[in-house]
């Protein structure tokens, strides 16, 4: 799907092949283009996937949807690894400075949302909107999880494609803790009982920042104006409640809330040493797969809070000078088709919950989602809360910071 503001001339651009020869017809004469036109057109194409590199598990489920594709597409599927999707968007910028059109990109494919694709739209880094487009996109729950076409208040237009959700979850022992908080205002009072053993990673880190806008949402006196750009007056009257609940909070928590772990990681490991009470997660078969992988006890039990934890959708985009445009369309489908999100979703696989509506699917497909529950799975999910307008992450990490992040 397109809209007025593309050119006939800027569509055949945005579709253009890694061969950099002439479009086939089909892709010429309409904006969404024949699915068989784009799957023959990218056959022999290599994508170069950005895609973070941080699990074990993910990048071995990258390599199997690689050997997938290949097969049944023709289409080689390269994972560049990487640590930071916001350095792939300062590549693609720089790219359109030193006016590299289309098809002389670096970047197929990325691994993208929030603040990341905010830019990436905004700068019109992004080809042609492509995900409406997918085969496959008719299988995803738009309805159920509006987050699908809003990444962090920002509507997708088509110009990225669902791949996984995520929901800000928390895990602890239940031999420790066998009733554990349900809210911002619980945990500050268990803090208060048990000080110095609870904490959270320290922002920019996205779970540090995703636990700052959980008690911001739960605090704030006008969440309306979350779901807005930010500017300096909203800014100062919505968070002042936040600024004052963590105000309250920090005393209480680990190393007198002068100190905090980098990342969910070692907070993961802090708890399994039994040094902090609780674990934060996003995705919430998190504790399980650590279960699985015995770095974890088997008592360890996962929950969201009763009201709500922030909740949104990863995505994968297309740059606008992506040279294998059609290689990467085949891509995005892919990691749409139910086997590929079946295992995605597996715990032994990966954990990662699907875009997907089930009822969408035939029996036989839907089989495949229906592994039974594991030890350390969230066992009832809470409202995915809207994340805050994409705006608003760099004002809030930076006020965080210049308040509470002198420490090392």
């Amino acid at each position: 799907m397109t809209t007025p503001a593309f050119t006939r001339r800027q569509l055949l651009l945005a579709a253009g092949a890694a061969t950099g020869s002439a479009l086939h017809p089909a892709w010429a004469q309409t904006a969404t283009p024949v699915w068989a036109d784009v799957d023959k057109a990218a056959r022999g194409q290599t994508v170069r996937f950005n895609a973070w590199a941080g699990s074990e598990q993910i990048n071995a489920y990258i390599q199997w949807a690689a050997a997938q594709i290949q097969a049944a597409h023709g289409v080689k599927l390269e994972h560049v690894k990487i640590s930071d999707a916001a350095d792939v968007v300062k590549r693609v910028r720089a790219e359109k400075a030193a006016g590299r059109g289309a098809g002389d990109g670096t970047v197929d494919l990325i691994w993208i949302n929030g603040e990341n694709f905010a830019a990436m739209k905004r700068e019109a880094l992004l080809g042609a909107p492509f995900a409406h487009s997918l085969p496959n996109f008719r299988l995803v729950d738009t309805v159920g999880k509006p987050t699908t076409l809003n990444d962090f208040s920002v509507p997708t237009d088509g110009l990225e494609s669902p791949w996984g959700m995520a929901q800000l979850s928390f895990f602890a022992d239940s031999k420790r803790l066998p009733q554990p908080p349900q809210s911002t205002a619980d945990l500050l009072a268990l803090a208060r009982q048990q000080p110095g053993r609870l904490s959270y990673p320290r922002p920019p880190d996205f779970h540090g920042t995703t636990f700052v806008k959980q008690a911001l949402l739960e605090h704030t006196r006008d969440a309306a104006a979350l779901a807005r750009p930010v500017t300096p007056d909203a800014f100062a009257g919505v968070t002042a409640p936040l600024w004052a609940y963590l105000d309250a909070l920090h005393p209480h928590l680990w190393r007198g809330g002068k100190q905090f772990p980098q990342n969910a990681g070692a907070i993961r490991q802090m708890v399994a040493d039994g040094e902090l009470l609780i674990g934060i997660t996003f995705n919430p078969n998190d504790a399980a797969n650590e279960i699985a992988a015995h770095r974890l006890p088997a008592s360890v039990t996962s929950w969201q809070f009763t009201q709500g934890t922030v909740g949104n959708t990863h995505f994968v985009a297309i740059p606008y000078n992506a040279p294998a445009r059609a290689g990467a369309m085949v891509v995005a489908n892919f990691l749409l088709s139910p086997a590929a999100q079946a295992r995605k979703a597996d715990i032994a696989q990966w954990g990662d919950p699907t875009v997907l509506d089930l009822a969408k699917l035939p029996a036989a497909e839907r089989a495949l989602f229906s592994a039974a529950p594991r030890p350390g799975q969230v066992q009832q999910t809470a409202p995915a809360l809207p994340e805050p307008h994409a705006s608003w992450v760099e004002p809030l990490e930076k006020a965080w910071t210049s308040r509470y992040g002198t420490g090392a």
